[in-house]
């Protein structure tokens, strides 16, 4: 997916600082960011706007995952973080047939 980018802006739906606290936080496989978020992550503002959270993707000293933070209410953040680990488990199965 190439660099990550460095984050900017907070979306309005993001209540700072409350939301800002306790993210959730897991890593995913590298290879399957670009598959997940598209080129460049062209699809994270868009599942950030469906989800009501904001998501942060930091590159790890392993080149074989990246962790992905999730920031937001309580029930966004969780509701968010299972639906990206779902699309991970998918990709990473549709990825080996």
């Amino acid at each position: 997916m190439g660099t990550l980018a460095e984050r900017r802006t907070i979306p309005p739906w993001v209540k700072v600082p409350e939301d800002l606290k306790d993210p959730e936080v897991f890593q995913v496989q590298t290879r399957l960011l670009e598959a997940m978020f598209g080129r460049d992550g062209c699809r994270i503002p868009y599942i950030e706007q469906v989800s009501k959270a904001m998501l942060e993707l930091k590159a790890l000293e392993s080149p074989d995952f990246t962790e992905v933070v999730v920031y937001g209410s309580y029930i966004y953040k969780l509701r968010a973080k299972w639906m990206l680990q779902s699309m991970a488990e998918w990709h990473r199965q549709r990825q080996e047939r």
